[in-house]
């Protein structure tokens, strides 16, 4: 029971706002999405968007790693790891990386299925949307529709599928370590865009499915690419680079702590190796660049903020790899001021965001595109400019067809 109530009590902070929802609808709505349990109807932030959400069920496998590590027994611990993580030429990821081992089994994903409030679902494609450390899919949909992607696209016609990443918000926490990996995100992806493709979880089978990214999620985006060039039509990866010079900075600068002893209400039932920012300035560090944000805002990102996972920390680097095979159109968008991709200066000789076709999509059609949004921090979305971003997408799907 106290378990049930935690995971709804997530459910809800995952909203920043109070989301209005329909009362009313017809019974033929839920008949629509069938792979969807305890489906709820909802709008976006600004009510352009109609929402399903629910839990997806998801059975996959994946080739992780044995990691020789049992977690952090206290915070002192997890402190050193992190600090010995950082050092100089640090042997610790040689030594806690073992071999290969397939790990399988069946997740719940909290996901939703977003379509203009004006008109019907699009069938011919869909936004395929995977966030990143320390959100949940509310990173799409935030605060108000200023910063709502999932708003802004419905008001171009667009439909989009967002989720809880497997370990995050209202979506299954298993094992942190052995489970919660890289290439299991990958998967899970995978087997996602599968089920869209095929009318697994909506009665609607979309033809075309362009996978939209921010920071880890675009890692992960560019892992399916790799792994899976016919998942995907098109790309946009954001809040990305090939630059990984900030890293350390970042991370540092995360101030990474336990989570259920930062937050024993959101977090008192998982695990050690479930790991969070330590507070609002922490926040601010990684994700913001000041003065281009609200206050409210960074507010409103620390009260939901979410977990990484000790396996996610050790393996996010192990799925990034060329996609040679894909050859749709890529899109890369980066704040002017990402740390953790460009060290905070994404057009430091040369920029950054154009650099990641020739090094990682050689295949990429000519409709690939590359934008800089001025001020903006690490946390693309957050930010007072972030329509102009959406609107540089947007312009980016239409002049490839999509």
């Amino acid at each position: 029971m106290l378990q049930t109530l935690v995971v709804i009590c997530l459910a809800l902070a995952s909203r920043v706002t109070a989301t209005p929802t329909f009362s009313l609808f017809p019974g033929t709505i839920f008949e629509q999405f069938p792979g969807f349990e305890g489906a709820t109807i909802l709008t976006s932030q600004g009510g352009h968007a109609k929402c399903v959400r629910g839990n997806l069920n998801v059975q996959t496998s994946s080739s992780n790693v044995k990691l020789n590590y049992d977690g952090p027994s206290s915070q002192l611990a997890l402190t050193e790891l992190v600090l010995e993580n950082l050092q100089v030429n640090s042997p610790l990821s040689a030594s806690v990386v073992g071999a290969k081992t397939q790990v399988s089994g069946s997740y719940k994903i909290n996901s939703q299925i977003c379509w203009p409030s004006s008109g019907s679902m699009n069938a011919s494609s869909i936004q395929f949307l995977t966030h990143g450390v320390g959100f949940d899919k509310s990173y799409w949909d935030f605060y108000s529709s200023d910063y709502s992607y999932i708003d802004f696209m419905a008001e171009q016609g667009y439909t989009t599928f967002s989720y809880d990443r497997l370990g995050v918000g209202a979506s299954a926490h298993p094992d942190p370590i052995q489970v919660v990996q890289a290439q299991m995100e990958v998967e899970v992806a995978h087997t996602l865009i599968q089920g869209l493709r095929s009318g697994s979880y909506c009665t609607t089978k979309f033809q075309k499915v362009i996978g939209v990214g921010h920071s880890l999620g675009s890692i992960l985006t560019t892992g399916v690419a790799s792994q899976y060039p016919a998942d995907l039509d098109a790309a946009v990866l954001t809040g990305f680079s090939i630059d990984a010079a900030g890293f350390p900075v970042f991370f540092a600068g995360l101030n990474l702590v336990i989570a259920k002893e930062n937050n024993p209400l959101r977090f008192g039932l998982l695990q050690n190796g479930y790991i969070v920012s330590d507070t609002k300035v922490s926040n601010q560090f990684g994700f913001f660049r000041y003065p281009n944000f609200s206050p409210a805002v960074l507010d409103a990102s620390e009260r939901v903020k979410q977990t990484l996972s000790i396996g996610e920390f050790f393996t996010n680097a192990m799925v990034l790899a060329p996609a040679p095979e894909f050859t749709g159109p890529i899109d890369v968008v980066d704040g002017e001021n990402d740390l953790p991709f460009c060290q905070s200066n994404c057009l430091n000789n040369g920029n950054r965001a154009a650099e990641v076709k020739g090094a990682l999509f050689p295949a990429a059609s000519a409709g690939s595109d590359s934008y800089i949004l001025k001020g903006a921090g690490h946390g693309l979305n957050l930010h007072y400019g972030a329509k102009d971003a959406y609107k540089h997408i947007a312009g980016f799907l239409a002049k490839n067809g999509y």
